[in-house]
């Protein structure tokens, strides 16, 4: 799954530290998200877009990897 998170993230100064401290997760959470390694759970992904102010599918899209 592809994401915007760094994008995001970014756009308001935040280091990984900090999004993931307003999140309530690690940093190598944010990290593994932004890079593609890890897809966020439902319920991180609805916190991920409140935090954001934005719908989940403009932070998220989905890669058919076929």
């Amino acid at each position: 799954m592809k994401s915007r998170i760094r994008e995001l993230r970014e756009a308001r100064g935040w280091s990984q530290l900090e999004l993931g401290e307003r999140l309530g997760v690690s940093r190598q959470t944010v990290n593994a998200i932004e890079t593609g390694k890890y897809d966020p759970s439902l319920p991180l992904a609805f916190r991920i877009a409140r935090l954001f102010e934005k719908r989940i599918e403009t932070i998220f899209q989905y890669e058919d990897e076929t």
